[in-house]
């Protein structure tokens, strides 16, 4: 593509919706900017080989001085909707300051970088606005293709004729009758308002080879559908493929649409709703597919070979096709379900989410950000009661302050209402609900199977509201729920409540999102006693503002691990666990011999982290300590890292060899030799069942 290519386009573009193609602007860069950076280089540089510390800023002087100065970037054509005797396009000219239109400097796209300040001034009352349309209100289906179909549109102009406006468009629905642009003298005098002058525009760059065509923002999907059928025709007319840039149309439940975007680590999708099960089923098999044929996944490998996500949320959506059809809107306390559950049984909060969790996480719990919200709920709970007509705008305030996360920030939070029904604008009243703790999964069923259990939640609550008093869970939410025995055994109630109301889903099938989520680090069998380690939850919290590169920033404490400790066939009057010389507070599970208990441990120690003066715990040696000879019967060895030092500098490149590095990290042996004293007690009443080695 080049630069003559774009303006063609964008003449028989212009004759296509019977526009005056004289109205075409060329775009050039900024010639007095780039001269004046030129300017501030060292001497002995070349302008094309700048050797500027700025990578960027290099590329783009480089990239500026190769295709020089005067040459024309792209063309620029003003279009307006405007209504009257029906819908049609005009155009009109622009007056700028300098004799050529230049573009603000900068690597986006021309449709970004327009001079629009330099524009006439327009009276604040009298420019143009675009308003959203309520997403309530009724429309109509929307027009088939073929009434936007344009053929292309014979010449015809008008000796002598002028515009009798600048910018209109002349007839009725005919050619223009004049190609020329309107004289300099029509631009308006000093302190006049502009309120007839055009400030959108559409684009045509030639960049990399291809043709691109810079939407305009449009008022509603109809118009912008218009443009994109005369941007499809002309394209078809010139044989020239195109690529669609800019502006995206105005939201409108008659439009489906994707996005998949860049984000720090990981490729975000967005995916359009789904109207059924077997639809949803195959847009999540179409994005495992895709994503694996394009070498991305949704699981990696940690240094030390331990397995997990890819720190991405596998976040889902709840909603209708148009905000009327939104069960959460026709059923408010469909919300108030969700949320008192949700609080009632931790497991939904930590079995999917990512290794990212508490307070200062991405989706803190409503008794995670703050220890009086749950009041705050309560009262908030009442005025949802089933069965009671709700304002749909009344949902929103009644929780948009107290679904938030210690800031105050609304996104950040287990459920986010933004799009449920804000008044603020029309994108906030969408009707939707994002359930935001949910990890990318590894596999496609496994994603699948989270989006099962949803589905038979909101149906169980649409029968029998959830209507039960919220549990202050105080301590034992970071003490008793970071362990993978509780929350496995608070998630088994749930799907027992579902079976209760005949909804068809199996613990079973969770078993996978149970391994992943918590993976067995090993285990050892002496004298009757079974003895295993699992990995367990750990919050981290973000830490107070220091000075960083570029301004100030805040770490996230990541030095901690916590793992759980389970024995079965232990006699609690004569045996007990020691880790590192201290007992570890074993609880009865009731099942007869079987224990558990956490062991809470600094595994790493970076300069930035809570109480940086306390070291490394590792190695964590456990021993199965028998009172009656005072003398260990066995045990094992942790490290969190090689034990013999080894550093890895790379990932690990396959399953296989993440798996032998984590069975480097375990041994089998290594318990006490001897005698040994009797364990120490590091008792702690607001986390019983946590050994904190941080304490010792």
């Amino acid at each position: 593509a080049t630069e003559e290519l774009a303006g063609r386009f964008g003449r028989a573009f212009a004759e296509r919706l019977q526009l005056d193609p004289g109205y075409l602007l060329p775009a050039f860069e900024d010639t007095w900017y780039y001269l004046w950076r030129e300017r501030r280089l060292p001497v002995n540089v070349d302008p094309a080989d700048s050797r500027l510390d700025d990578p960027l800023e290099r590329a783009r002087l480089a990239r500026i001085f190769e295709q020089g100065l005067e040459s024309v970037i792209g063309h620029v054509l003003p279009i307006q909707r405007v209504y009257g005797n029906g819908k049609r396009w005009r155009s009109g000219p622009w007056f700028v300051r300098p004799e050529k239109m230049y573009l603000t400097p900068g690597d986006s796209p021309i449709g970004f970088r327009l001079p629009l300040d330099s524009l006439p001034w327009t009276a604040p009352g009298e420019r143009a606005q675009f308003y959203d349309m309520d997403p309530t209100a009724p429309r109509e289906p929307l027009p088939p293709l073929d009434t936007m179909r344009r053929g292309a549109t014979v010449m015809m102009q008008s000796i002598g004729a002028q515009p009798t406006r600048v910018g209109a468009v002349v007839g009725n629905g005919a050619p223009w009758s004049n190609l020329n642009p309107a004289p300099l003298d029509a631009m308006p005098g000093r302190g006049v308002s502009a309120n007839w002058l055009v400030r959108t525009a559409i684009a045509f760059e030639p960049r990399d080879g291809h043709l691109f065509v810079f939407m305009p923002p449009a008022e509603t999907a109809e118009d912008y559908l218009d443009l994109i059928a005369a941007v499809e025709d002309t394209a078809e007319e010139l044989d020239t493929p195109v690529f669609v840039e800019g502006y995206a149309p105005p939201g409108d439940p008659r439009l489906n649409s994707f996005s998949v975007t860049p984000d720090p680590g990981v490729i975000e999708v967005n995916i359009h709703p789904s109207m059924g099960w077997r639809e949803l089923v195959d847009k999540t098999e179409i994005i495992y597919e895709e994503a694996r044929a394009t070498r991305l996944g949704a699981q990696k490998f940690m240094l030390d070979g331990r397995h997990s996500g890819t720190g991405g949320g596998n976040h889902i959506v709840v909603g209708g096709a148009t905000p009327a059809d939104s069960p959460l809107l026709r059923r408010p306390d469909l919300l108030k379900s969700l949320i008192g559950y949700w609080h009632n049984h931790p497991s939904l909060s930590y079995l999917f989410s990512g290794l990212f969790i508490g307070p200062t996480s991405q989706h803190p719990r409503v008794d995670e950000a703050r220890n009086d919200q749950l009041f705050e709920l309560e009262i908030a709970f009442k005025q949802v009661a089933a069965g009671r007509e709700v304002q749909p705008w009344l949902v929103d305030r009644l929780f948009r302050n107290i679904l938030v996360d210690s800031t105050g920030n609304t996104h950040r939070s287990e459920f986010c209402i933004d799009k449920l029904y804000s008044p603020d604008s029309a994108t906030g009243r969408r009707g939707l609900l994002e359930l935001r703790a949910f990890e990318m999964p590894p596999h496609q069923r496994m994603s699948l199977a989270q989006q099962v259990l949803l589905r038979g939640l909101l149906a169980h609550f649409w029968d029998k509201p959830y209507d039960q008093a919220l549990t202050r869970w105080g301590t034992r939410l970071h003490d008793d729920f970071m362990l993978p025995h509780f929350v496995w055994q608070d998630f088994t109630d749930v799907v027992d409540d579902l079976k209760r109301d005949c909804v068809g889903v199996s613990a079973d099938w969770f078993l996978p999102h149970f391994e992943f989520r918590f993976p067995e680090i090993g285990g050892i069998a002496q004298r009757g006693i079974e003895l295993e380690l699992r990995h367990a939850l750990e919050p981290w919290h973000v830490l107070g503002e220091e000075a960083g590169g570029g301004g100030t920033a805040r770490y996230v404490d990541s030095s901690l691990e916590r793992l759980q400790v389970k024995a079965q066939g232990l006699n609690d009057a004569r045996h007990s666990i020691v880790c590192n010389g201290y007992a570890v507070p074993m609880r009865a599970t009731g099942v007869p011999g079987e224990f558990v208990a956490g062991v809470r441990f600094r595994a790493w120690q970076p300069p930035n982290a809570l109480h940086p003066t306390i070291g490394v715990h590792t190695p964590l040696v456990f021993d199965i300590h028998d009172a009656w000879s005072n003398r260990s019967i066995g045990g094992c060895t942790y490290h969190v890292s090689h034990p013999g030092g080894r550093n890895y500098d790379r990932f690990p490149v396959n399953a296989n060899e993440a798996e032998a590095r984590r069975r480097a990290r375990y041994a089998p042996m290594g318990h006490s030799q001897g005698d040994m004293k009797p364990p120490q007690h590091l008792d702690n009443p607001d986390h019983p069942l946590t050994l904190d080695l941080r304490r010792a």
